[in-house]
């Protein structure tokens, strides 16, 4: 631009010059003349010339000025440098120009930022969801992916650019993006993960929108320990019916029995009363465990938590066990602490830990054979007390350690004869965990059980410590 002007200022020049010439030939009216003033003319002609470079260059570099800052603005705009400015010092059309490119870097500068904002907040917004979203472009190469979808995934790093088949080996996510991109509403489907990690995911996918989508969508829910707790209430609505339904069929076959006449037959009429009797108790208590259970759960029971000494709340326990344990030629044992207090006092609720005991006890005696020992001990840990029961039993299976608290659980099925309604055990977790302890197990086929409880410990000032 710069040099077209410079030389079309110069032609102008020139053109003068030599239109000057003509002129001045015309007028003197002969080539003698002409001719002796042509040396003089031709010098006189490039001395103008000359002397017009200077002022030709000065004024094309000065028309061209703001048409250079204007390139060099719009280049730097281009590049990114929003908060660059463009001098609006020239005046006309040329500062005008400069100040609407000053303005729509101002406005772009905003509208990117904004644009990173909502970016980043979207962003932490997706990274904080429980749900897993993954997003794929049409062939299947993935686009982006929260931390909860590459968990659920199991993708690493380099999953980003990657195919689904590359990033999870999962067949069957795969099927549901084919089948998202393949269909136009959303699909819903739920998948079991395969492997190391086994799950259940509910997944839903479906096309981003727009006439030409770029990809599809995917989030992903864990739902395992959603059909764990319907596994464990199909469960216990099977364990419930059962164990309800057996002394019904015994007090129904026992009251058909009395009306077909065994109730005009003294001999005959006490035992079945009897036994009406015995079940109609046995349902009481598992309709009571289930009520108790059921408050303890929802809260409902309020504990009043007071120190309880431990060494006159285990006496009192094993004194009444003490019959069912001589029934069965067994021996209940104590051992005190050797290095904490005798009288060392757990902060509970007095009931609540006699029926912890209670239920411990019973079941020691439950389960070990005639002539076995039971041996309670109770001392002080970190923080707090403890009470073990120990029995020498037949000893639990280790898989089915992690599911002897979940009511109506039996690690032996046969076990089932030895009566007692499955939530003695259940009832010990809820009622510890409302007292803010825990309980743990540890059992050893054919070498007997032990069961734990840990207690906060009383203070002096009657609180836990």
């Amino acid at each position: 631009m710069f040099w077209r002007l410079f030389f079309t200022y110069l032609a102008f020049v020139v053109a003068a010059v030599g239109l000057i010439g003509a002129i001045v030939l015309r007028r003197t009216g002969g080539e003698a003349i002409f001719l002796g003033l042509a040396g003089e003319v031709i010098a006189a002609a490039l001395g103008i010339v000359a002397l017009a470079i200077v002022p030709s260059y000065l004024l094309a570099r000065e028309l061209t000025r703001p048409l250079s800052e204007l390139a060099q603005g719009a280049d730097r705009l281009t590049e990114g440098d929003l908060g660059h400015r463009i001098p609006a010092d020239a005046g006309g059309e040329f500062a005008a120009l400069a100040r609407a490119l000053n303005d729509m870097g101002g406005r772009l500068a905003i509208t990117f930022d904004q644009i990173a904002r909502d970016r980043e907040q979207l962003r932490t917004i997706l990274s904080g969801m429980v749900e897993g979203v993954v997003a794929f472009d049409n062939d299947e190469r993935v686009l982006f992916a929260n931390d909860r979808g590459a968990a659920l995934l199991e993708f690493d790093e380099t999953a980003i650019g990657r195919k689904l088949w590359e990033a999870t080996r999962q067949r069957a996510v795969q099927e549901i993006a084919e089948k998202a991109l393949r269909e136009d509403g959303p699909c819903r489907q739920e998948l079991d993960w395969k492997g190391p990690g086994a799950k259940n995911l509910a997944v839903y996918a479906a096309r981003l929108p727009g006439p030409d989508s770029p990809g599809a969508v995917m989030v992903l829910h864990d739902i395992t320990e959603l059909r764990r707790l319907e596994r464990v209430r199909q469960d216990f609505v099977a364990n419930v019916s059962h164990e309800l339904k057996t002394p019904l069929a015994v007090i129904q076959s026992n009251i058909e029995a009395l009306q077909d006449g065994a109730a005009e037959d003294p001999a005959m009429r006490g035992p079945f009363l009897e036994r009406v009797k015995l079940e109609a108790d046995r349902l009481e208590e598992l309709i009571q465990d289930l009520l108790k259970l059921a408050k303890i759960e929802s809260g409902e029971q309020p504990l009043d938590l007071v120190p309880v000494p431990l060494d006159a709340a285990i006496a009192e326990c094993l004194g009444r066990q003490s019959t069912r344990a001589e029934a069965k030629s067994m021996r209940l044992f104590e051992v005190p602490p050797t290095d904490a207090p005798r009288d060392l006092a757990a902060f509970a609720d007095a009931d609540a830990i006699g029926h912890v005991l209670d239920n411990l006890v019973d079941n020691a005696i439950k389960y070990s054979p005639s002539g076995g020992k039971i041996t309670v001990r109770w001392g002080a840990v970190d923080g707090g007390v403890f009470v073990e029961v120990e029995d020498t039993g037949h000893g639990i299976a280790e898989a089915d350690l992690p599911r002897v608290f979940e009511r109506f659980y039996r690690a032996d099925r046969a076990r089932q004869r030895t009566g007692g309604t499955g939530l003695g055990l259940a009832i010990v977790k809820h009622l510890v965990q409302a007292m803010n302890g825990q309980v743990t197990v540890a059992s050893q086929l054919g070498a007997g059980s032990t069961f734990k409880i840990v207690l906060p410990r009383a203070g002096e000032s009657g609180t836990a410590r």
